[in-house]
């Protein structure tokens, strides 16, 4: 009798719990996500102790099958072990880790300059500032090259400046590690605008005028006061920049440094075991910055700002001509890093050679062509290797929608997902459970966008699924789920349960409260969710570069085409995205009031 009874009361607690939808929802995600993110993590892992036939490994041990530690060993400790490891893996962090001091640099004196002083033109500053993030990333990489690339330095044709002036710069400004940190820390700048200008925006202008009370140098209470108070900021730029910096692959590859991900691309044929070992120590970079970021936020100093006592927020005066002087170096600095780019590439596409700007002195007639975009048979044009014009290119139109079905798949399931997570999580804000599903839902972010794609590559080709757009769905809407749980995660957790609770009372079924009630409360957050995962999915290269055909999505066949030395119709791919996707975020943004810079990083 009283096993019956524990019995019956054990099944009731599980039908309570159940019968709330916050709850449902958390069971299920807990699995999925739990499957789609630590399956191919554990698919990677295997892999790394797996024989390969045709491989090092199998060539080295005899053995065709079965498991090994040797790729291990021989990346740690064979004759290749600078190369293939210890070289790259230094370039690797220190592309990291200049990026990340680049970035809050560039993008914390802007969000310092936009928010705390009275220079002039904010409003258009603050918007044009975002779009090295909006375009894709090897944006800028391809700009650096088309500027200050020569035949004399660099081999590859002659850029602007060497074409026009005879000015031919050093290998070390043209290729490695300086570009690439210049070229990340711009794209990447916007992080550290978005998370430091938030809490500099927010910030009680009490605190420093305390300061100045007690006759504190100004310099002394930026230093003391000012900059402490963004050490929250600060640490989560880090932590997004610097797994972000580390898992890339188009800016090193273009600009010649031998990172991790660059070598893995170039061991995965002949060391594919050991390849999978280079993605897994991106991986552990990953997490183990997530690991210092909690433990330097986490301790007893308290980085409160804001109180019931005061919003006001002071204004640096910088004077009459400072703040035309700021706002004009940062016009020009946008000028170079967002219009120009878009400028370049649709000039790239009508020269008849790469490098030909000789129409600038002969005139356009007969110096520019319209060939990449017009041309409609491959048997009337040399120089095209059998390629038609972008208008006419069957390959580059059907690229075009396989990429707007991955995006728009991308966003519908990470956005639906995130929004779910971040409602049932903020129904069990403490819930262990709760904070579980949470962090596998933002997992994915902190680890390198080719450590994902590798761990899906391994995982989609075991499952028989390499090469299709289910694949790249699938690993898009794992990696991209954080975008929409994160923003969705905060915009819950400012409405009052109440709000749902009168719903409840009424009898209100759960879908009816979330279409009527919470959806709309909060739908600019929501349809950021949903916008984010299509913008960086129509521009995503390292993560997908190795799970399709190079054909089968706009950027995977640009890198196509750059490695054919086609260079107009790269540039001309290069154009539609930038287009597409500054369309879109202006579209939804006059619709909706949802903004792409209103969601960088998951809020």
């Amino acid at each position: 009798m009283n096993q019956s009874l524990r019995v019956k009361k054990s099944a009731n607690r599980v039908l309570g719990y159940f019968s709330k939808p916050q709850n449902v929802i958390l069971a299920l995600l807990g699995v999925v996500l739990s499957f789609s993110t630590i399956a191919p993590i554990i698919s990677i892992l295997r892999d790394t102790i797996t024989v390969h036939p045709g491989s090092v490994d199998s060539v080295r041990t005899g053995m065709q099958s079965g498991l090994t530690f040797f790729n291990w060993i021989d990346l740690f400790t064979g004759s290749l072990n600078k190369v293939n490891l210890w070289t790259p893996l230094l370039n690797t962090v220190l592309l990291s880790v200049f990026t990340c001091l680049g970035a809050i640099a560039y993008g914390g004196v802007f969000a310092y300059l936009i928010t705390r002083t009275n220079m002039a033109w904010k409003k258009y500053l603050g918007a044009i500032f975002i779009f090295p993030y909006i375009m894709p990333q090897w944006t800028l990489a391809v700009v650096w090259q088309n500027l200050f690339n020569s035949n004399a330095v660099t081999g590859a044709s002659n850029g602007l400046l060497a074409s026009l002036f005879g000015v031919r710069m050093p290998l070390w400004w043209c290729e490695g590690l300086f570009p690439s940190v210049v070229v990340l820390s711009i794209h990447y700048a916007p992080f550290a605008f978005i998370l430091i200008g938030g809490i500099f925006r927010n910030m009680d202008a009490n605190l420093e005028e305390a300061a100045l009370i007690l006759n504190t140098p100004k310099l002394k209470t930026f230093f003391r006061v000012t900059l402490p108070i963004v050490t929250p900021a600060i640490l989560s730029t880090v932590l997004l920049v610097f797994s972000s910096a580390m898992g890339s692959y188009p800016v090193p590859h273009y600009l010649g440094l031998t990172t991790l991900s660059t070598k893995y691309i170039g061991v995965n044929v002949n060391r594919a075991g050991q390849a999978s070992i280079l993605a897994v120590i991106m991986m552990v970079f990953g997490v183990a910055i997530l690991l210092l970021n909690q433990a330097a936020t986490s301790g007893r100093r308290s980085y409160t700002t804001v109180t019931g006592k005061s919003g006001q927020s002071s204004k640096v005066n910088l004077g009459r001509a400072g703040r035309y002087i700021a706002a004009g170096v940062f016009i020009i600095l946008t000028l170079v890093t967002c219009v120009y780019p878009i400028i370049s590439f649709a000039i790239e596409t009508f020269l008849p050679n790469p490098g030909d700007y000789s129409f600038i002195f002969n005139g356009i007639q007969g110096n520019l062509t319209t060939k990449w975009w017009v041309t409609s048979s491959n048997l009337t044009e040399s120089g095209m290797y059998g390629q038609l014009g972008i208008l006419h290119n069957t390959i580059i139109h059907n690229a075009l929608k396989g990429t707007l079905l991955v995006a728009g798949s991308c966003a519908l399931l990470a956005g639906t997902v995130g929004t779910l997570v971040g409602y049932a999580v903020s129904k069990n804000r403490r819930g262990k459970w709760a904070a579980y599903v949470n962090s596998m839902a933002f997992l994915p972010y902190l680890l390198p966008s080719l450590a994902v794609g590798v761990a899906f590559f391994v995982f989609g080709s075991a499952l028989g699924i390499y090469n299709t757009f289910a694949l790249l769905i699938i690993a898009g809407t794992v990696k991209y789920i954080p975008f929409a749980s994160r923003g969705a995660l905060n915009s819950m957790l400012q409405l009052s349960g109440e709000i749902e609770e009168a719903a409840v009372i009424q009898g209100i079924p759960w879908y009816k409260r979330m279409a009527r009630i919470i959806i709309p409360i909060q739908k600019t957050t929501i349809i950021s969710g949903y916008m984010l995962p299509f913008m960086t999915s129509l521009r995503e290269l390292t993560l997908f570069m190795l799970l399709c055909s190079q054909n089968r999505i706009l950027t995977t066949l640009l890198d196509y085409f750059d490695e054919m030395g086609l260079y107009a119709l790269s540039s001309g791919i290069n154009l539609i995205l930038i287009i597409v996707i500054i369309i879109c975020n202006f579209a939804v943004n006059k619709l909706t009031g949802a903004s792409l810079d209103k969601g960088i990083g998951g809020a």
